[in-house]
């Protein structure tokens, strides 16, 4: 059969058929570049497939617009594969192809010095990014479009970021506990640098103080690697105390399962001796024995949110609040329970 004998297929076909957007079809018609070479060619085999020619592309079709430069300098599993993934999917349904540097080989990159002067790249969400805030002011000074998706640091006032109310999550956890009787609660806490550990720290003190309680130094140990192994070795150190705590609060769910073994290695049992809880709701504390009373952060949410600030920043609108904080939701699950009898 010949080709001018196929009917043409509409571009909606060829997305459902080829499992992407209408917007990633359309660029694979124009001959963009900006289209990685597999998804060109399942575009052209769905077509193939359906014994159709593609559609035409349009003639009066504009060149794609600059890319969305998007920083990750972690590795994208768990919680920043969810964040990354949440802004990739949003940039997809605003038509942005989207630039990625990510892995901990982007942490050795400065890309920040030259963003403003790349002609490829309309603007940029940088994801908990490591550089100071005074180089986060300049890039803004620069009048470059950013967000800071999750800032390390306290943000400068005019750069817009996006994070989860890290203080109101962290009292209303540690209010959890103080309701199941804990007065002895001990932190393992994250990098001390992070503006997510000095929140979350200031959330426990004031959720402390609200029943006459200050939270003892001696019982907060901070992890500058929050997984699985330091978190561990940081629970151990608190359960290895003569006034051990009666609850833990750790920075994370790895934390927090590294904090289980350490419980179950000295023969408590959690929750009747020891409750734990994380934060983040990971899949690992779904499967834990017990599973953990944890913080869900809305790290879909957070990522969409920043794609929209960066729209409108880029669409010329102004911006009714600079630094916005989503709400979390505290998850009560098997790993906390009234605290023991005094001994």
């Amino acid at each position: 059969m010949k080709q001018e004998s196929l009917r043409r297929a509409s571009v909606r076909e060829l997305a459902a058929a080829a499992g992407v957007s209408p917007a990633t079809v359309s660029r694979v018609l124009n001959d963009s570049t900006l289209v990685a070479p597999a998804t060109r060619d399942r575009v052209l085999a769905a077509a193939r497939a359906l014994d159709v020619a593609p559609p035409l592309p349009r003639a009066d079709a504009r060149p794609s617009r600059p890319a969305v430069f998007v920083r990750c300098p972690y590795v994208l599993t768990d919680y920043f594969g969810f964040l990354v993934s949440a802004v990739a999917d949003t940039l997809e349904r605003h038509g942005r192809p989207l630039l990625l540097s990510a892995g901990n080989g982007a942490q050795h990159e400065d890309p920040l010095a030259t963003l403003a002067s790349r002609r490829d790249v309309a603007g940029a969400i940088l994801v908990l990014p490591r550089e100071p805030a005074a180089e986060l002011a300049a890039l803004g000074r620069a009048g470059f479009p950013f967000v800071v998706l999750d800032p390390r640091t306290r943000p400068p006032e005019d750069v817009v970021a996006v994070s989860a109310n890290q203080f109101a999550a962290a009292r209303q956890l540690t209010e959890h506990l103080l309701e199941l009787g804990h007065r002895r609660i001990g932190v393992v806490g994250g990098p001390p640098h992070w503006l997510a550990s000095v929140d979350r720290l200031a959330g426990i003190r004031a959720a402390l103080a609200g029943v006459g309680v200050l939270l003892d130094p001696q019982r907060v140990r901070p992890v500058d690697d929050p997984r699985f192994e330091d978190g561990g070795a940081a629970a151990a150190d608190l359960l290895d105390l003569a006034d051990r705590p009666t609850a833990l609060v750790c920075f994370n769910d790895k934390v927090a399962v590294g904090a289980l073994r350490a419980a179950a290695d000295r023969g408590l049992r959690v929750p009747e001796d020891l409750s734990v809880t994380g934060f983040d709701d990971l899949e690992v504390g779904h499967v834990s024995s017990p599973t953990l009373t944890t913080v869900r952060q809305p790290l879909a949410e957070m990522g969409r949110m920043s794609v929209s600030l960066l729209a409108r920043r880029l669409a010329g609108h102004e911006l009714d609040a600079v630094h916005v904080e989503l709400a979390t939701q505290l998850v009560v699950r098997g790993s906390t329970g009234t605290a023991p009898r005094p001994r």
